[in-house]
């Protein structure tokens, strides 16, 4: 059966995913699953918090009648407003449900957006390295991304971005704590980012949207998470529950306009109408009932902390050259050998499982995700150690 020529195009150029995951499943029937050591995927093991069974509980034991049909397009009011007041909270501003949209996750609001903001061949800048579907996302709607590379600590080449702004530059979208880096963005950077916008939006006479992906901002190692709403005025958040509740596989997320952003009720108009017409029609009802109360709930971030701690310490002892996250629940190191993949594929001997770069839009470096259990870490750091050997890294440097 043939398919879109762009969607051929896309499958071809993202092979990399499907080809680690078919390696992974030959290395585990090779193997066994128990022997192999697969650090690819986001996909935390860590379950929801007890908060979240007592929610879950607490509604199946007394259903609320017509909890299961449809309700406004940006979801329930009481679901909004709890969001809103913990953003207000958090920006130390007023935020109110009616600059709130609930969604199908962060994926889902990242795209209602962009259908909201772009027209054709306007662009989106994304900083390398990037979340791997940010691409695909902005290419959805018509617009085109203008990668930007940040500087050797991850953290964003203000002169660079100013240089890849025109006046078709629409947004530009952000990601802290980031995926693949785990870099957090200060405070200082993130005003210095809106001062920059600012100061393009009047010379060209256009608005430029500032979007935060923030499914990470709950999981920080102690550096401070600063709301987007204080530095830019034109901005908005999106971001889901499948990280800081554990729930990536119940799609709920929202997203979050600025008050002060320009024409923000029209925004949220376009946000709410895009969201029906994407076929999203809205968040699920069961999830936003659930969630509502769970705002200021949060998975026990120091389990985190610790598997980041076991494997950025052995490896740097080891000598790979890495970047300590801040936050989330990646490691991206430098590759030790000029060709990631050649690297990956080494790895591949020893049974550890690794995403390449490359698919971040930054070759000679490798993604670990360490949301797995503990006790798979350990076992496997022997095993680094001999990779480390063989690629002729030197303990302690």
């Amino acid at each position: 059966m043939p398919i879109a020529s762009k969607v051929k195009d896309y499958i071809e150029r993202a092979s990399w995913i499907r080809k680690m995951f078919e390696e992974g499943a030959l290395l585990r029937e090779q193997y066994g699953a128990q022997n192999v050591f697969d650090f690819t995927l986001g996909n935390p093991t860590m379950e929801p918090p007890a908060e979240f069974h007592h929610e879950l509980k607490k509604i199946a034991d007394n259903p609320i009648p017509g909890m299961h049909r449809y309700m406004h397009n940006a979801g329930y009011e009481e679901t909004r407003a709890a969001v809103a007041e913990v953003i207000a909270e958090n920006c130390d501003q007023p935020v109110t449900s009616q600059q709130i949209v609930m969604t199908c996750g962060a994926g889902a609001a990242l795209n209602v957006v962009l259908k909201t903001l772009l027209n054709p061949g306007d662009e989106v800048i994304i900083l390398t390295p990037y979340f791997v579907e940010y691409k695909f996302y902005i290419d959805n709607h018509g617009g085109i991304p203008v990668e930007v590379i940040t500087k050797d600590d991850f953290q964003p080449d203000l002169d660079a971005i100013a240089s890849a702004i025109n006046n078709r530059t629409r947004a530009i979208i952000i990601n802290s704590p980031n995926n693949p880096t785990g870099v957090i963005y200060p405070e200082t950077t993130l005003n210095a980012l809106g001062d920059l916008l600012r100061g393009k939006e009047q010379e060209l006479g256009t608005t430029i949207l500032a979007i935060s992906d923030e499914p990470y901002a709950r999981i920080s190692f102690g550096e401070k998470v600063s709301c987007i709403f204080k530095s830019i005025q034109n901005s908005i958040i999106v971001t889901s529950h499948s990280k800081d509740l554990a729930l990536p596989g119940d799609r709920i997320g929202y997203l979050a306009a600025n008050p002060k952003m320009t024409d923000v009720n029209v925004f949220i108009q376009g946000a709410i109408f895009c969201n029906r017409v994407l076929g999203f029609v809205n968040a699920p009802a069961l999830m936003q009932r659930l969630v509502t109360n769970l705002q200021r709930t949060s998975v026990n971030v120091d389990e985190y902390r610790i598997k980041r701690d076991l494997l950025y310490n052995k490896l740097s002892d080891l000598g790979f050259d890495i970047v300590k996250p801040g936050g989330g629940f990646y490691l991206f190191p430098k590759s030790p050998l000029p060709d990631e993949m050649e690297f990956i594929r080494i790895a591949q001997k020893y049974r550890i499982l690794l995403v390449p770069g490359s698919g971040f839009g930054s070759p000679g470096y490798f993604r670990i995700a360490y949301c797995v259990e503990n006790e798979m870490i350990e076992r496997s750091l022997p095993l680094w150690e001999k990779l480390a050997r063989e690629v002729g890294l030197t303990p302690g440097k």
